[in-house]
């Protein structure tokens, strides 16, 4: 069905929104009913509850935080149950993040345009933005390699395929919230998109350009090797300050 009315009107100069209440209004049995306010409700309450989940999130990481020098093994079990298939999306993208970044700090290649004159660099794990933007984005950036970090937590061909349309087929490596086996998930996708797409080459092309899958197994083997190192603290340091970030909390929160 076409409408005539835009469902959002936006006021550029000030960057307000206002959902168009005409499109809330229901026929209920010749009455007709505004249910603007209730879905608003709903939103709000929604909103709260959320919120007062992610703070009270932030405080455990704070106190984790704290005492972690007097109980290093809360710390690890802590991380390691943030690891789950069934954790918030949000949250467990950026405990992704925090422990790639950790685990890649320490690594260092060595480029130059000079075979005698070469630059010593260590790898560095950039996060673009906020989780579950939709904003069109590539999740991590490590510099100077350029590799590009995707999270998800489905094993669904199109998504995959449109992060990778995103970049032109730039390669990607995909973390995905799964304990499935990162072969197994490879052929998930494989065979989504050989029913999707008749034309074998097209569906191989798209399948080079997954350059890596973490899944949740591979993410605790990478968690367990910063451990051994003792990037406990680092790790849950960078939980904290992306999570401030992320849930728009200062430090009087």
């Amino acid at each position: 069905m076409s409408l005539n009315t835009p469902p959002i009107i936006r006021a550029a100069q000030s960057s307000r929104y206002w959902i168009n209440e005409n499109l809330l209004r229901i026929n209920l049995d010749g009455r007709i009913y505004n249910i603007a306010k209730s879905i608003k409700t709903v939103i709000d309450v929604y909103v709260d509850a959320r919120k007062k989940e992610f703070i009270e999130f932030m405080g455990y990481c704070e106190e984790i935080s704290r005492i972690r020098k007097e109980e290093p093994q809360k710390v690890v079990d802590f991380i390691k149950n943030l690891l789950r298939d069934d954790v918030d999306a949000r949250i467990f993208e950026i405990v992704s993040y925090a422990i790639l970044k950790e685990y890649y700090s320490d690594q260092k290649i060595y480029w130059g345009w000079e075979q005698d004159d070469l630059t010593e660099e260590n790898l560095i794990l950039y996060k673009t933005g906020k989780t579950n933007a939709n904003d069109g984005g590539i999740d991590f950036v490590m510099k100077p390699l350029g590799r590009f970090f995707q999270v998800t937590e489905t094993i669904d061909s199109s998504k995959y395929f449109l992060d990778i349309d995103k970049v032109q087929k730039y390669p990607i490596t995909f973390v995905v919230k799964t304990d499935l086996p990162v072969e197994q998930i490879r052929i998930k996708v494989k065979e989504q998109a050989q029913a999707r797409y008749l034309v074998k080459s097209v569906v191989a092309l798209y399948m080079k350009s997954i350059e890596e899958i973490i899944n949740i197994t591979k993410l605790m083997e990478l968690f367990e090797e910063v451990l051994s190192k003792g990037g406990s603290t680092a790790i849950i340091g960078e939980i904290v300050v992306q999570s401030r970030f992320e849930f728009d909390l200062n430090e009087e929160s």
